[in-house]
């Protein structure tokens, strides 16, 4: 039978399980805010673990902490950020707009833990408070924006960059392998001039580049924090040089040059920083959506599809039909953008909260922007791996696509004219001839001319 201690908030006595860290204004939030099964996203706990691990440092050089307490709270606040105590973090993401239950978890997990190797005792407010130690200097309102920050573009710089980077080197090499492959191009979905293999590949390759400078663009303002503007901006209760010294940590330990917003007002009622971020992910599913369809059309068959390009067999892809062998993991990542093209609607959504000091659905943006960073960095290195690398050409397929394609009668323009040109391709659909057939046949040009003029 599981055991309680009673414990008292605000609003009175509550019941808090006695192997929990966290205290009764978690337990209270974790009663009352039941909505779905999401839990706020671990990224985020450590972001602000960071930021409370370095308040204390910073909280003890100016003189408002003790040494002891400082030195235990940002042992239990390194703790949280190694992951020792996850099981503590119990929130859902559908609770108060603000994230202060998410803070205030993090409080009295971090002053718990503390108390616990000061005294060896879990629990309490004593000698270590959640409030007036491990929040000091701080407010939901500065601290939540601020690890939002934090913990995107961590996670941006740490797992997604790497991952397109990787699939841009992949779809790039492919793109050298196969630049002597000719093949069709294609135009609303119809025959169009020749180009090559590698000519195609090399436009994915460019989509992905673009889409890591896109996250780049994005940098300058989600390097600004809001931290030190406490409840409305004004820094009220925070030490003048709180702020400063905090962040300068935080760019220590992240290797990442955060710095304090240029303006605390903006930072804490908008999330424009955070839309915007947004915006750069769903391009990035909308430019993998393009280049993961395209493979799986180029690849399709293997004898009644196009079949211009084979992809790696992965697993059976049908339960009934032996043999049939489906693209998985373009038609996962193809799943994964609709994902983060979803999240943006949200965090669209989102950013419109910035009621007058403070945006009130912080919770939700920070799960979706941290949701789709991850999902794409997944979906990028999979693609990479399982896929685009395994991909080989069909040369005998593309060649001839090309000798049979009418587009073909575009080379002979310059030469014999638009109209005779559209003569011969016409003659050649009507006949089921190739176009070099009918220019033979009625001997309209040499046959070297023929040759030359439809290598385009």
């Amino acid at each position: 039978m599981a055991s309680y201690r009673e414990e008292k908030d605000t609003l009175g006595v509550v019941r808090v399980p006695e192997n929990a860290y966290y205290g009764a204004q978690t337990q209270r939030a974790l009663e009352n805010s039941p909505i779905g099964d999401l839990k706020m996203p671990l990224a985020l706990i450590r972001a602000l673990a960071l930021i409370k691990r370095c308040a204390a440092e910073v909280n003890e050089r100016l003189g408002l902490l003790e040494k002891r307490i400082s030195d235990a709270v940002a042992a239990a606040a390194g703790e949280v950020m190694e992951g020792k105590l996850d099981e503590q973090f119990v929130l859902g993401v559908f609770q108060t707009g603000s994230g202060t239950s998410t803070n205030m978890n993090l409080n009295e997990v971090i002053a718990s833990r503390a108390n616990e190797l000061l005294t060896g005792r879990k629990g309490g407010k004593s000698p270590v408070h959640p409030n007036d130690h491990v929040n000091l200097g701080q407010s939901s309102n500065d601290t939540v924006p601020s690890a939002i920050h934090i913990g995107a573009l961590t996670a941006i710089r740490r797992q997604l960059v790497p991952a397109l980077r990787a699939l841009h080197q992949a779809l790039a090499a492919k793109a050298a392998e196969f630049a002597d492959v000719r093949k069709i191009g294609r135009t609303h979905l119809q025959d169009a001039v020749p180009m090559t293999l590698g000519q195609e590949f090399s436009g994915y390759a460019r989509q992905v580049e673009l889409g890591i400078e896109r996250l780049a663009a994005t940098e300058p303002r989600l390097v600004e924090l809001a931290l030190g503007g406490t409840a409305v901006g004004t820094g009220v209760n925070a030490h003048p040089e709180f702020a400063a010294h905090t962040i300068a940590g935080i760019a220590r330990e992240t290797g990442i040059a955060f710095r304090r917003a240029g303006s605390p007002f903006e930072a804490q009622a908008a999330r424009d920083a955070a839309v915007e971020a947004s915006g750069a992910l769903k391009t990035i599913a909308v430019s993998l959506i393009k280049i993961a369809n395209d493979i799986r059309w180029l690849g399709s068959g293997p004898r009644c599809g196009l079949g211009e390009i084979f992809i790696p067999s992965l697993q059976p892809g049908s339960s009934i039909m032996p043999g049939k062998v489906n693209p998985v993991v373009p038609e996962a990542v193809l799943q994964v953008a609709a994902q983060v093209i979803g999240n943006d609607a949200t965090i669209t959504v989102c950013g419109q909260a910035g009621n007058f000091e403070l945006n009130v659905m912080m919770p939700v943006l920070a799960h979706n922007l941290l949701e789709s960073i991850n999902l794409l960095a997944a979906a990028a290195a999979v693609f990479a791996e399982k896929c685009v690398r395994g991909i080989s050409a069909n040369r005998e397929a593309c060649a001839a696509f090309i000798e049979r394609s009418l587009a073909l009668s575009t080379g002979l323009v310059p030469r014999i004219g638009y109209d005779r040109a559209a003569e011969v391709a016409q003659k050649a659909y009507d006949r089921g001839q190739t176009i070099r057939e009918v220019l033979t046949a009625e001997a309209i040009l040499p046959k070297e001319e023929i040759d030359r003029l439809l290598d385009i």
